[in-house]
């Protein structure tokens, strides 16, 4: 299965980086709807194949996390459409960006779940710190509002400007330009930089939440990586339907909550894999649901 996956996904990034027409311009809504139901629907077959390969529990996990990550992917992507408004890149550049990032976010992701994976077996006090992490995310999710986001304070940008002088002007999809014989990063870069250091913050709540459904190494790491690929197309269908998600951050706020007492409460009260999937499921839908009933008023 970890053949299976490794092929799976390499074929689905050569794709999408590579081989595809939105690798360098932006993706209309219909083809942003038609390549997220394609990536939907490679997760939804890889499952079967753990449900016939390692039954029927472990796919139930591999859904339940895969679905889990996936929400907290959408949340995330509001994030990215902040970053790109501050750094006024266009949706042309903005494929580029999102191309490496997805690249960085996956090596991240693995790296941090196999690590994440060892502390929990090497120490079973660790479960108790992850659920308290996913219960102060939630609060803080839920009764913060987004601001608009101020790219000169962030931390990365304050760093990368002490390593290297920033050219105030367009370059097109350079990363890096020479001015007066020095080499310089562009906007491009500094903004590529802002959403890899973003996705780090996520990974901090998503990775324990993953691993609340699952401690499997296996499991976590594929859902995780499944809802990473794609990104790009899902991101784009969001930024034209944005409506349809006004109420998502509660749902997931309340997503992250239930996990979280989950794990605190799981040396007394077992809670199971298909009543975690339904909450999830059931979360998901009314919070979209109610955004398309309860209009934002203008």
């Amino acid at each position: 299965m970890w053949f299976a996956f490794a092929v799976i996904v390499a074929v689905m990034l050569f794709i999408d980086l590579f081989a595809t027409s939105h690798r360098h311009h932006a993706l209309s809504t219909r083809k942003a709807l038609m390549w997220s139901l394609v990536w939907i629907g490679a997760a939804l077959l890889f499952c079967a194949g753990i449900w016939v390969f390692e039954g029927n529990a472990r796919a139930l996990e591999f859904l339940t996390a895969y679905l889990l990550e996936k929400s907290l992917s959408v949340d995330n992507l509001f994030v990215f459409i902040l970053i790109f408004s501050s750094f006024n890149i266009g949706p042309d550049r903005q494929t580029l960006i999102l191309k490496w990032g997805i690249l960085g976010a996956i090596v991240m992701r693995v790296v941090l779940i196999l690590f994440g994976v060892s502390l929990m077996q090497a120490f079973s006090w660790v479960i108790y710190l992850f659920g308290a992490i996913l219960v102060a995310t939630a609060v803080k999710m839920a009764f913060t509002d987004e601001q608009e986001m101020d790219v000169e304070k962030h931390l990365a940008v304050r760093l990368a400007r002490k390593v290297f002088p920033v050219s105030a002007s367009s370059h097109g999809e350079r990363f890096f330009v020479v001015q007066d014989g020095r080499r310089a990063a562009t906007a491009l870069f500094l903004a590529l930089l802002v959403v890899e250091s973003s996705d780090l913050v996520f990974a901090v709540d998503s990775i324990p939440a993953v691993l609340a459904v699952s401690p499997h190494a296996f499991i976590a790491v594929t859902s995780n990586v499944f809802a990473i690929l794609g990104l790009r197309a899902l991101y784009f269908l969001l930024a034209s339907v944005m409506g349809l998600f006004r109420f998502l951050k509660y749902g997931v706020a309340l997503i992250l909550m239930f996990v979280g007492v989950k794990m605190l409460i799981a040396r007394w009260v077992h809670i199971s894999i298909g009543i975690s999937l339904a909450f999830i499921c059931l979360t998901l839908a009314f919070s979209v649901l109610l955004s398309l009933v309860k209009k934002e008023a203008k």
